[in-house]
């Protein structure tokens, strides 16, 4: 079961990275549901392409790193990375399922935009899946 779990983390990181690729590439379908807004409408974040390529690359390496675990790449990782990164990565998005408490995450105020029904909804489930399929593998169950 261990690599049944793995294999969804690779590929929910997989299609999360291509989307923020498609993004940086110029791409704008999804891209008003994906940023907070405040009630006005108004971006609240607006990252550029580089920031937008950072978290494309960091996605692409959560699904490298849980394609190592799984044994579908032989790649021999540092210890450090092997023992930590998965506890790293599940606190990530535990911690976004929860949220900062005004526009993002189970907590948030401010649910009546049109990122807040989505986040409600597909983005914070989304998040606590993936924290909590991460945890599961940590714990070896």
């Amino acid at each position: 079961m261990k690599t049944t779990l793995e294999s969804v983390l690779i590929i929910i990181f997989l299609s999360i990275s291509i989307i923020h690729f498609y993004w940086v590439f110029g791409g704008l379908k999804g891209l008003n549901k994906a940023l907070p807004t405040d009630e006005k409408g108004k971006r609240v974040l607006n990252p550029g392409k580089i920031e937008t390529s950072i978290v494309a690359f960091g996605l692409l390496s959560f699904a490298f790193y849980y394609a190592v675990k799984a044994g579908v790449l032989e790649i021999e990782l540092p210890k450090l990375i092997e023992d930590y990164s998965g506890w790293i990565i599940s606190s990530i998005f535990m911690l976004r399922a929860i949220g900062e408490f005004k526009y993002i995450g189970f907590f948030k105020k401010i649910k009546n935009t049109e990122f807040g029904v989505f986040d409600t909804k597909y983005f914070s489930i989304l998040s606590l899946t993936i924290g909590l399929i991460g945890i599961l593998i940590e714990l070896n169950i």
